[in-house]
């Protein structure tokens, strides 16, 4: 999650004294009845969202190739089903729902397309791991913790370009340090432990997991990047299908 993109899984049964905290009170519409088609129509952020999503799913290099992957993976992704429009707290952009496999974008937070871009990959790739592999997502912070350095490493959300705009400029290792860094937000915005133990799974894991480049094959540091990791997929899927 960037204070942008968060995770949320599925909530589990309430038990105890105290309900756990999966992260959903930043996405209060989670809960509420769909409205009707006519009343969503009327709002001007649900339409400008749907536009911007339909863009990013056309012309986007890295959602382009993370569609293509679930799909080989037998998880294809439909529009209406797995992406949602919804108003979130002021601090999050998106997440992704493990209960019904679905990307919550927030379409209050949402503003432009370059940042559409970014979420719907960033919350991509959290379905592609959950498509791909059994993530305990409520009771294993590592496992949340490595999807979550995988979609900071991948998605673009620690590029140079996107560093300088927050102000932070790079030195040797900064890629490493944001990914770390954004891993560790993530994880704090959603679950109920410390820093301590948030910094501890991330940690545990980074290695293996930071090199973990699947379906990309690389860091793509770009669009072209991109374009050029989708363009190897494909090949390596006509290459496979000739063996």
């Amino acid at each position: 999650m960037e204070q942008g993109e968060a995770a949320p899984p599925a909530a589990e049964e309430k038990g105890g004294e105290e309900e756990d905290d999966f992260g959903y009170r930043l996405f209060p519409d989670r809960n509420k009845k769909p409205q009707s088609f006519l009343v969503r129509s009327l709002f001007t952020f649900h339409n400008r969202c749907q536009l911007m999503l339909r863009m990013t799913l056309d012309t986007n290099p890295y959602a382009q190739l993370l569609l293509e992957a679930m799909k080989q993976s037998g998880c294809t992704v439909f529009n209406d089903r797995h992406f949602s429009c919804e108003n979130c707290d002021g601090c999050v952009s998106g997440g992704f729902d493990s209960a019904t496999s679905q990307i919550v974008l927030c379409q209050n937070n949402i503003r432009h397309q370059s940042h559409m871009n970014r979420v719907v990959t960033h919350e991509l790739i959290h379905a592609f791991d959950h498509c791909r592999a059994h993530v305990d997502w409520f009771k294993n912070v590592k496992h949340l913790a490595c999807s979550e350095i995988r979609a900071a490493n991948l998605s673009g959300d620690c590029t140079l370009m996107n560093e300088i705009a927050r102000f932070k400029f790079g030195l040797k290792g900064h890629h490493q340090t944001c990914v770390r860094d954004r891993a560790i937000r993530s994880i704090l915005a959603v679950r109920k432990v410390s820093k301590e133990t948030a910094e501890k799974a991330v940690d545990e894991v980074f290695d293996t997991c930071f090199n973990d480049l699947e379906p990309f094959g690389r860091i793509p540091h770009s669009k072209t990047d991109a374009k050029r990791a989708y363009k190897d997929f494909q090949n390596r899927d006509r290459y496979n299908a000739n063996l």
